[in-house]
Order: structure tokens, then C-alpha cells, then sequence
């Protein structure tokens, strides 16, 4: 290869790095023709002593869910038995070995990358995806994942990706654009050819390899010689579709039989000979006739195999035949799979064979779809019931269909594709239970990806609509619209959405607490939390939260800790990052602040995995808020910034409070009162409710009064303490009788300051420290220096407990003007402090007893990479086995 060392040096490090058992991954990108194909094959050239998979993308057969998956790690599918049997089923079930069911597709991909760990067991391995826009979705989104999280396999994944190519996405993952090469390296493309010709055919081409070459080739003797006019190379069409072009002249220049199995050849997807000869015999062709096509150089056959010598040459073989002959080809293939026992790419061949309505294919189809939805390969069951759809003539009929394609698209994160598919929905629709489908499946995309509180009214409205006709499928509408109407932060919609069923449980508690009757929701509670082992996902969510609201945080972090449990037991992992979410906050009311980090984060990365960016903006407001007490400011301006970008235009109200609030408490802690003053009432503007606001509003009375503006914290505290009473809750009687310290008399002070502190019950915490900050500094200002130097050096010692560094400052600075100590500081980092985030999260888990497969299960890495983290995390905390380590965390 030629002018392509910054390409070859790139792939020649990762593969050296995979020699010494380091894993890497690259996306190389570029057009048509430009030498990704190349690249790829240099890198299995060079890959000696590594075993080699590769898969290639086939534009016609892009919807076949784990195809692409299943080629690729064809060669090392024995060695699914040695991984763990939930994901050994999976894989099983993904590649129609069993009938088996897969929950959730995160088993899937935690199991390709167990699989490619296992192989990498006996040597470095280099996988190879080429076209991975053609390559079906649900495989390109395993691999990506895989991609991401190998680390000390011994694993190189190159992707080779045409730009501007409608198809599979490839996300997160380093890329490498490649471009045309430069005149000197070209010059071997165009030996032989004159230098003003060699120029002119450069120019044209833009440096691509392939087109030099099919350009040159395509010369007259004429050109050759010079005789250029200003138009003989040039054309209006793009240059992939000028070398099609020259493709297709060569193509039609073989024999007709030829063509003919060479069309097969295009049309299928397996690359095996065997299929492809199978079908052509049917046609009247045999192995002879692809002789031709073979000394041509338009395809390589090795053994069981048939290779294109590059995609578009494959097209140019479809593309080029008749519409007839197409029909033809994949009737035969789908006799010729049906024999191997292929039934689902049978279905697909027969969809391509189709020219109208045809039910019988139809139902094939939706056997495809359902085979696919139960493995989680969610975008190609969509693809499937849209084409079923398309072949079915009864408008009843085609509408589920599209129902159902419309629902896979918003489960598989297409939220534009789900919208195009629910635009062809016949509205309105008779079947109540098709309505609600397609209601529910409007409601993914605007809670997904726009308003929550559009996708609550979508949910309430159909509920409304349906529920008389389909009175079972009331409730989960209801029980959705009440998630999304409070991520909206609209109570008046709570109250309203609540008020439909006040009957059902997981509605009872939301009717009173919004609607008038706080005691009557509180009492609506209790039953919740008694049956929520019995409860599924969305209602263990809304009793969590329900918790949270009545400041029951303890009660509210035993439900999330049940309902993140039941997401791992069950794998329901696209509900992980909501119930992690769940969990987080419920932490940091707790003062937890590093549990809720570590737990933030990996809820993060899930949510960025299965590109839920609604999630993800929750997310990230969540964790804005420990940066902000630790003074991080950089990191709390950038969640928070995220954060609000994504929730302000959509009206995802829970999501701008929260991301507020921690800017609030970010200027708070650095002593810029008026400033965060006015990013609380910001945030207690977005929470709306103070229901939804009351945990900020003890933090905007003390901005209030540190910023001179009484008024403003009389009014907040008094309706803290209405919701304080109400609610009868410790934590938030403890805030509002601190509140009632601040901006009472001075005469009673000191009593609502003490009653602050019994109620806050445990030392050190965060809110704990904060109240006896506030009195010490009351103290000190009544020149009561031993009294004041006691609270001090308490809230010092809880700021520094927690990493409250700016708060820490204050309790120091404050203690020194009492004549306290303030040189030695109480906060121990140890060598913990030392390790990564993900080392801390891996040796948490090894320290409370999981095994190495366990922690590669929950952190959804590979379980040699887990091994990596601990060789490197035990010398930094200085202990050589997992009981040492359990004795130093609980140390």
C-alpha cells in the first residue's frame, strides 16, 4: 500500500498493543472506494499468530437481526459453553440454536464480550467489521459496546464505515478519517499514462483508489494518448456512482450465466458457496458459469466461501440486472435457505420476491419480528412489521403492524423512525388495544426525546379513549403518564393524570398529595411499599419516588435498591439507568455522597449506551450536585450546563430544578449568596409544586438571609414548614426548624437550632454539618467562643468527613475567628483517594465478596478486565488479597 503510513502506523500500534494484552478499537471512515476495504486487509495480513474475524455488511440483508453477529463470531461459537450460562443462553437463543427468549439485550452484548475475552484466552484477536453501516443494527450496536469496554484482552476491533451511507450507526468509538492520496503515492495507480493525462485522471478521481484505478482502466486508447476534451471525464454524477457505472459496463461484458450467478451471489448474505450454487442450479446455472466472473477479479472464492472484491462491486451485480431477475434470485435463494434450515433470511428473500400484498409472506415476516423482539433485537423486529405491513392488504391488519413496527422503532432509541412509522398509523383506530400500542409508542418518543408532558397528555388521553373497551390496558397508560408527567414537573398534570383511577394504588398516593388530601396520600403509601416485591418496574419507580416526596429517603432507598435489584435479576437493563437514578438521589438526601457517585455514574454510561438522553440529562443534574458540595466548579457547570441544554427547550421541569439547584448550591458553598440566590429561585420556579421544591428551599432561605434579603427568606421557610408539619417527616422538619433559626427571633434561636440537630439524628452528615455550621457562626456572633468553637470544629469535621472542600473553608475560617485549632485537618483520604473511578467502583464490589465474573456482569466489562483493575488497584492500597481489601474499606 501507498501513501497510507498514517493509516498503517495507527492499526500497527493496535495491533503490537494487542500482542502485549491491551484491547483497542478504530472506526475508519471515509467514501466509497477510498481504501477501507484495503486497510482492513493489510491489517489481517499483518495480524500473524492472531486469529482473525471478520464480517462484511450486505446492503439487502441489513435488517436480519444479529446476522452480522453471528458471521463474525462464527469461528468461535465453541467456546460459548465456557461462558456463564445466562449469557451462554443468550447467545444461543440470538443465533436460533434454542428457542429460548432473551429479556434484555445487554445480556447479549455482555455475553460478545465475554466471548471475545474467552478467545482472546489463547491469543490476541482482531476483529474486522467492514461496511458496518450495511452490517443489521442490533449487531453493530453488541460489537460497538464490546468495542468500548474491552480493555486487557488481547482485542483489536477495526470498523470501516462508507460516509454519508444511509444505515447502522457506529457510536463512541475513535475514528480515523481516510482520505485520498496524495499525487506522489498515486503515481503506481496511473503507470503508463502520460503525465497530463495521469494529472487529469488525478483530478478527477480526488486521490481515490479506486476510481484511479477504474477511471484509468476505463481510458480509450485516445485518452490514453492525450486527446482529453474539457468534458470526456467528467460527469454531473457523484464519483461512487461514476464507478458503479464502469462496474456495471464490466458486468455486462460476462456471459448471461454468469450474470446470473453472480447476481445470486449479490443477493445473498451468508457468503457461503453452497447456498449460492443451491439457488443458481434453480435458475439453470452452475458452478462453471461464475468462472468468468472469478478471472474478471469481481469475486474470490476460498474453500466454502464467496468474497466481492469490493462493495460496490456487489451493488453493481444487483443493481445492474433486471427487476425480474432480482425476483427470480430471491425466490431461489429462499427455496435454497428454507433447505439449510434458515427461516428467518428465507422470510426476507420471500419480502424481496414480493410485488404486492401477500399475506402468507406477511405472516412470515411477523414470525421474524416476534423472533426478533424476544431476542432484543428491537430494530430489526421493526423492520420486519414494516414490511409485513407493506404486504398486508386489510387496513385493520396493516395498521397493528405498523402499531407494532412503531413500538420496536421508539424500544430500539429510533425515535425519528418511530415517528415516521406512527405519521402512516390510520387514525382514529378501532381496536382499543391497538390504540393504546400506538399511543404508548407516540409517548416513547416525546418522553424520550421532546416533552414529557406532551407524552403524558398522549398517554392520559388514550387512557380516557380506551379505557371503557380495554379497561386492563388503563392502568400501565395511567401508571406511565403519571412517570412522565412528574419528570415533567407538572403537578397540576400529576393531579390531573392521578385523578383518572384514585382506585389504583400507584395513583392513590399522587391524587392526595397533589390533589388537597396530603394525609389521605400518605396513608396511600404505605400499602404501596408493603407489595412492592410484587410490583413491576414502573410502579417499584413511583413508590421510590412517592418516598422520596414524603421525605421518607430511608424507606425510599430501600425501594430503589429492591427495584435496581429486580433490573439486574430480571436484565431489564434499559430500566437500570432509570432505577439507578432513583437510587442516586435517594443517596445523596442520605448524605451518601460516593455511593451516589459511583452509582451516578454508571448509570450514566448506560444511559449514553442505550442513548436515553432524557435519562442522561437527569443524570447528569444528579451529579452535578456532590461536584457542587465538593466545589468542583468546573465539573458541576459542565453537567449542569448539559443538563439544562437538553431539559430546557423539552419542559423536562424535574431535570432544569435539580441542574439549578446544584448551580445554587455550587455558589452557595463558594460564598456567592446573591448569585446563588438566584439560581434557587430559579430551581423552585422549574420544581414549581413545593411538594416538588421543598428539598431546595432550605438552601434559599440561607442564600436569602447570607445575601441581605429577609423577606425572601421569611416566605420560603414558612411554606417549608406547612409541608414540614404535613408530611411529619425527621429530615424535613430538621431543615424547616433550621430555617426557623434563621429568620425567627433571635430569643429562639438557639432552641430551633438544637431541635435542628436532634432531628437530624447521625454526625457528619452533610445537612448535620451545614446546621451546625449556622450556629456556630450565631454563636460566635454573640461572642459565645467556647460554645461556637464545639459546633465548629463538629462541622469541620463532618465537612471534611464528606469532601465538602468550600464548606470545610468556611467551618475552618469561622472556627479560627472563634480561637479553635484549625491546622490539623480530620479528613483521611487514604490511598483510596489514589484510585480511578472505575477502580473504585470494581474494588468496591470485590471487597463486599463478588467474584470477578460477578463485578464483569454488573459493570458490564470483561471479566480479565476487571482482573486488570484489581492488579493495578491492590499495590495503590497496598494489600495482596480481597480479605485485606474488605478490612481497609471497612476501615
Amino acid at each position: 500500500m501507498r501513501g497510507r503510513r498514517t493509516e498503517q502506523d495507527r492499526i500497527g500500534r493496535l495491533l503490537t498493543e494487542a500482542r502485549q494484552g491491551v484491547s483497542g478499537a478504530l472506526l475508519l471512515h471515509g467514501e466509497a472506494g477510498i481504501g477501507k476495504t484495503a486497510l482492513l486487509d493489510w491489517a489481517a495480513g499483518q495480524a500473524e499468530g492472531m486469529r482473525v474475524l471478520r464480517v462484511e455488511g450486505i446492503e439487502s440483508e441489513m435488517e436480519l437481526g444479529y446476522g452480522g453477529l453471528h458471521q463474525l463470531l462464527l469461528p468461535v461459537l465453541d467456546l460459548v459453553d465456557a461462558l456463564p450460562e445466562p449469557q451462554a443462553a443468550a447467545l444461543r437463543a440470538v443465533f436460533g440454536l434454542t428457542c429460548d427468549e432473551v429479556r434484555d439485550g445487554f445480556t447479549v452484548r455482555l455475553a460478545v464480550l465475554s466471548l471475545l475475552a474467552e478467545a482472546a484466552a489463547a491469543g490476541p484477536v482482531l476483529c474486522l467489521v467492514d461496511d458496518a453501516q450495511w452490517v443489521d443494527q442490533p449487531s453493530v450496536d453488541t460489537l460497538a459496546f464490546a468495542a468500548r469496554r474491552l480493555r486487557a484482552e488481547g482485542v483489536v476491533m477495526l470498523f470501516a464505515v462508507r460516509d454519508g451511507a444511509p444505515g447502522a450507526a457506529v457510536k463512541g468509538l475513535p475514528g480515523l478519517l481516510v482520505e485520498g492520496l496524495e499525487r506522489t503515492a498515486a503515481g503506481a495507480l496511473l503507470a503508463g499514462l502520460p503525465p497530463y493525462v495521469a494529472d487529469r485522471v488525478f483530478e478527477e478521481a480526488g486521490g481515490n483508489p479506486l476510481a484511479l484505478t477504474e477511471l484509468s482502466a476505463a481510458l480509450t486508447p485516445a485518452q490514453r494518448a492525450g486527446r482529453l476534451g474539457p468534458l470526456a471525464l467528467s460527469e454531473t454524477a457523484a464519483l461512487p456512482s461514476r464507478i458503479q457505472d464502469g462496474f456495471i459496463e464490466q458486468i455486462q461484458r460476462l456471459p448471461e450465466q454468469a450474470r446470473l450467478v453472480l447476481l445470486v451471489a449479490a443477493a445473498d448474505d451468508t457468503g457461503g458457496l453452497a447456498v449460492v450454487l443451491r439457488a443458481a442450479r434453480d435458475l439453470g446455472a452452475e458452478l462453471a458459469d461464475l468462472e468468468p466472473a472469478e478471472r474478471a477479479g469481481f469475486v474470490v472464492l476460498s474453500g466454502e466461501l464467496v468474497r466481492f472484491r469490493h462493495p460496490l462491486v456487489r451493488y453493481a451485480a444487483y443493481r445492474s440486472a433486471p427487476l425480474g431477475r432480482r425476483i427470480a434470485a430471491h425466490r431461489a435463494l429462499a427455496g435454497a435457505l428454507g433447505k439449510a434450515g434458515q427461516p428467518h433470511r428465507r422470510a426476507w428473500h420471500l419480502a424481496a420476491a414480493s410485488t404486492g400484498p401477500d399475506e402468507a409472506v406477511a405472516r412470515e415476516l411477523e414470525r421474524v419480528a416476534e423472533w426478533a423482539g424476544d431476542r432484543q433485537a428491537m430494530a430489526s423486529a421493526s423492520a420486519a412489521y414494516e414490511r409485513a405491513a407493506q404486504l398486508t392488504a386489510d387496513p385493520e391488519l396493516r395498521a397493528r403492524r405498523l402499531v407494532q413496527a412503531a413500538q420496536r422503532a421508539g424500544d430500539a432509541g429510533q425515535d425519528e423512525r418511530c415517528e415516521a412509522l406512527a405519521d402512516q398509523v390510520p387514525v382514529p383506530l378501532a381496536d382499543p388495544e391497538v390504540a393504546a400500542g400506538f399511543a404508548r409508542a407516540r409517548a416513547v418518543v416525546e418522553l424520550g426525546y421532546r416533552s414529557p408532558a406532551t407524552a403524558a397528555r398522549i398517554l392520559l388521553d388514550s387512557a380516557r379513549a380506551t379505557g371503557a373497551a380495554h379497561p386492563e390496558g388503563r392502568a400501565p397508560l395511567l401508571t406511565d403518564a403519571v412517570h412522565a408527567a412528574y419528570s415533567a414537573g407538572d403537578a397540576a398534570l400529576l393531579a390531573e393524570v392521578a385523578g383518572q383511577a384514585p382506585e389504583l394504588p400507584v395513583l392513590a398516593v399522587p391524587a392526595g398529595l397533589f390533589g388537597g388530601d396530603v394525609a389521605g396520600g400518605l396513608a396511600a403509601l404505605a400499602p404501596l411499599v408493603a407489595g412492592g416485591a410484587a410490583a413491576g418496574v414502573m410502579e417499584r419507580l413511583m413508590t421510590g419516588i412517592y418516598c422520596r416526596l414524603a421525605g421518607d429517603h430511608a424507606r425510599a432507598r430501600e425501594v430503589a435498591l429492591g427495584a435496581v435489584a429486580h433490573c439486574r435479576e430480571q436484565g431489564f437493563s434499559g430500566w437500570l439507568p432509570t432505577t439507578l437514578d432513583l437510587l442516586v438521589r435517594t443517596e445523596l438526601a442520605l448524605g451518601e455522597h460516593e455511593e451516589a457517585v459511583a452509582r451516578g455514574t454508571e448509570a450514566l454510561r448506560l444511559a449514553e449506551c442505550h442513548d436515553l438522553a432524557h435519562r442522561a440529562a437527569h443524570l447528569r443534574a444528579a451529579l452535578a450536585m456532590p461536584a457542587a458540595v465538593r466545589g468542583e466548579e468546573e465539573r458541576v457547570r459542565a453537567l449542569a450546563g448539559a443538563a439544562l441544554e437538553y431539559a430546557g427547550p423539552r419542559g423536562v421541569g424535574r431535570a432544569a430544578a435539580d441542574a439549578r439547584w446544584a448551580l445554587g448550591m455550587l455558589e452557595l458553598g463558594r460564598g456567592r449568596a446573591e448569585a446563588a440566590l438566584e439560581e434557587l429561585a430559579a430551581a423552585r420556579q422549574a420544581a414549581a409544586h413545593p411538594l416538588l421544591a421543598w428539598p431546595l428551599l432550605a438552601d434559599l432561605v440561607e442564600a436569602a438571609v447570607r445575601a441581605g434579603r429577609p423577606e425572601r427568606a421569611t416566605e420560603a421557610a414558612g411554606t417549608l414548614a406547612e409541608w414540614a408539619t404535613a408530611l411529619g417527616r425527621p429530615p424535613i422538619g430538621a431543615l424547616a426548624a433550621r430555617c426557623r433559626a434563621l429568620t425567627g427571633p433571635d430569643g429562639e434561636a438557639e432552641g430551633h437550632f438544637t431541635a435542628a440537630l436532634d432531628l437530624h439524628g447521625e454526625a457528619g452528615t452533610f445537612e448535620r454539618s451545614r446546621t451546625e455550621l449556622l450556629y456556630g457562626e450565631w454563636l460566635r456572633r454573640l461572642r459565645r467562643q467556647i460554645d461556637a468553637r464545639a459546633r465548629l470544629r463538629a462541622a469541620l469535621e463532618g465537612f471534611e468527613r464528606c469532601g465538602a472542600a468550600p464548606w470545610a473553608d468556611r467551618a475552618r475560617s469561622e472556627l479560627g475567628a472563634a480561637g479553635g485549632e484549625t491546622v490539623l485537618s480530620t479528613r483521611e483520604d487514604g490511598p483510596i483517594s489514589l484510585l480511578s473511578p472505575q477502580e473504585r467502583e470494581v474494588v468496591r464490589l470485590a471487597a463486599a465478596g463478588a467474584s470477578n465474573r460477578e463485578i464483569a456482569a454488573q459493570l458490564f466489562l470483561s471479566p480479565r478486565t476487571v482482573g486488570h483493575h484489581l492488579y493495578r488497584a491492590f499495590p495503590k492500597l497496598g494489600v495482596s488479597s480481597r480479605t485485606e481489601l474488605a478490612t481497609l474499606l471497612a476501615a
